[in-house]
């Protein structure tokens, strides 16, 4: 009788320790960024080990993750891709100029998240996702490719220059709106040309 009550309180030990180590914080693959990318709604941090493989290494994505700032953001090379993409994935919902369908506009100065007038917080809506219908693009689009619309969606911006967070003072002074029809040569030279992808 005594052996049964031992052991049977050792196997209910057992279940409880068990139970309890399920409930202990999980560690989370680590950020191999300088910069903290987080989910808009939950805060949590998003995972950069969930990610397709390729487009992930390339110069232009390496210095987002060190510094938390976008240089495709004036340059044609990633523009004219950065809008391919853009219409393929985000313009059903966005519209095709940022006006907003069933997602909210993205082409003025009004953010549903305001994380988004930076550079990291627009590149964690587009990884992460947000509420309503926008849904994680980590397994859809490369971290590069993510770059690059984020690139195309500050390009249609026609808000006041002066909330352009995520443009520098030079920019600034430089920065002329989106205007409908506004074409890009088919190669232009930039960190996003053939030649300059990794």
């Amino acid at each position: 009788m005594i052996h049964r009550r031992t052991a049977l309180g050792a196997s209910l030990g057992l279940v409880i320790l068990v139970a309890g180590l399920g409930a202990l914080p999980r560690a989370t693959t680590a950020q191999s960024s300088a910069v903290d990318l987080r989910n808009v709604v939950t805060g949590e941090t998003l995972d950069l080990g969930d990610v397709l493989p390729e487009g992930k290494d390339t110069p232009g994505v390496k210095q987002f993750l060190s510094t938390g700032h976008n240089p495709y953001i004036t340059d044609a090379s990633c523009l004219k891709q950065g809008e391919q993409t853009f219409l393929a994935a985000c313009s059903g919902c966005h519209g095709h100029i940022g006006e907003g369908k069933i997602g909210p506009g993205l082409n003025d100065n009004y953010w549903t998240y305001p994380q988004n007038t930076t550079d990291v917080g627009l590149f964690s809506t587009i990884f992460g996702g947000a509420n309503g219908q926008m849904g994680p693009h980590n397994q859809s689009l490369t971290l590069d490719d993510m770059l690059q619309v984020t690139a195309w969606v500050r390009h249609l911006y026609t808000g006041p220059v002066g909330d352009a967070e995520w443009l520098n003072d030079g920019q600034k002074k430089t920065y002329t709106p989106y205007k409908l029809g506004e074409t890009f040569p088919d190669d232009p030279p930039g960190m996003c040309a053939k030649s300059g992808k990794s």
